[in-house]
This record gives C-alpha cells, sequence and structure tokens, in this order.
C-alpha cells in the first residue's frame, strides 16, 4: 500500500475517497490501539475502543480545524472514547488507605534502570481509575481541569488519585529494586 503524507489523508478523508480512510487507519492504527490498551486492559476491549474511536475520527475529520497537532487530535478521540468505557463512579468509589502508599521514597535511578515496558507494566498494575488518571495526566499531559471534565469527577479527586497512582507506582518500584538486587 502506498504511503500517504498526513496532509494527503486528511484531504482525502475528508472526500470521503475509501483509499485514504484505509491509509488512516493503516497507518495510525498502531499508535492508536497503544493509546487505547493504556486505559482498556484487555486487547479484545482495547480493540474495540480503537475500532470506535475510528470511525469517530472518519466522521470529525472535516470538522478538524488543522490547528494543533493532528496525531493528538486522534489520540484525544481514542482516550474520550476509551474514557466512555468506565462507569464514572469507579473513579470515585476506588480507595486505598494510607498502608497502601510507600513508606520511603525511592531511588531515582529504578527509573533510569528499567526498561519501558517493565515500567509500562507496573503501571497496568494499577487500579483502574488511578491508572486512568495517571495516563491522563502524567502521559497524555491533561491538566486536573480537564481531566475532570473529560472524567466528571471533581479536580481535587483526580489530584488525589494522582498522588494515590504515585504512591502506588513508588511502592512497586520499591518492591522491584529489592527484586533487581537479588537477582
Amino acid at each position: 500500500m502506498k504511503k500517504y503524507s498526513q496532509q494527503e489523508i486528511i484531504n482525502g478523508c475528508r472526500k470521503q475517497d475509501p483509499r485514504f480512510q484505509k491509509a488512516l487507519v493503516v497507518q495510525y492504527s498502531g499508535l492508536l490501539l497503544a493509546v487505547s490498551h493504556r486505559y482498556v486492559r484487555d486487547t479484545e476491549s482495547a480493540k474495540d475502543v480503537l475500532q470506535e474511536a475510528l470511525v469517530k475520527i472518519l466522521r470529525a475529520i472535516p470538522d478538524y480545524k488543522e490547528q494543533g497537532n493532528f496525531e493528538a487530535w486522534i489520540k484525544r478521540i481514542v482516550v474520550n472514547t476509551a474514557l466512555k468505557f468506565f462507569d464514572k463512579s469507579s473513579f470515585k468509589n476506588e480507595l486505598y488507605t494510607i498502608d497502601d502508599l510507600p513508606e520511603k521514597s525511592v531511588d531515582p535511578d529504578v527509573y533510569s534502570n528499567m526498561a519501558a515496558e517493565e515500567l509500562i507494566l507496573l503501571i497496568n498494575k494499577l487500579p483502574e481509575a488511578y491508572r486512568t488518571i495517571f495516563n491522563l495526566h502524567a502521559i497524555e499531559g491533561f491538566s486536573h481541569r480537564e481531566i475532570s471534565e473529560m472524567v466528571g469527577i471533581e479536580e481535587s479527586t483526580s489530584r488525589s488519585q494522582l498522588t494515590r497512582a504515585r504512591g502506588m507506582l513508588k511502592k512497586y518500584l520499591s518492591k522491584h529494586e529489592k527484586i533487581r538486587l537479588r537477582i
């Protein structure tokens, strides 16, 4: 299949040309599936989110204003589609006690010694709501105000869940560091 430029894909999709619609799917599905998988753990559900998001992207592309980054725009559609997969109450009900947080800070060298795949596995161990807030803030770069609007929670809930997610990650990293030292 011929590789098209981003602008050719946008213009072709606006004309509803199947060649360019297919090119969008082929060129961006890998990236968008990875985004979907950050929010939806099981592969089949992540693929369902991707498919629904691709339909939304193809329908919305005529309205794309070409202000800002196209990839950021399509990623946001995937994130919003994935968020609709969740029951909003799960963000409010998922609580852990202070005992779940680490007692000490983690050595920053632990992060640099980890492969990206290892870090992703640790992030995926987080409870759903914590993982989602962590991904939205730390990876996607959304503010707590944006997250509160997207997820339907208070900004303070977003902040506290991010704090808890970071605390749990520190705990996981601390355990990970101890395991590495034994090996």
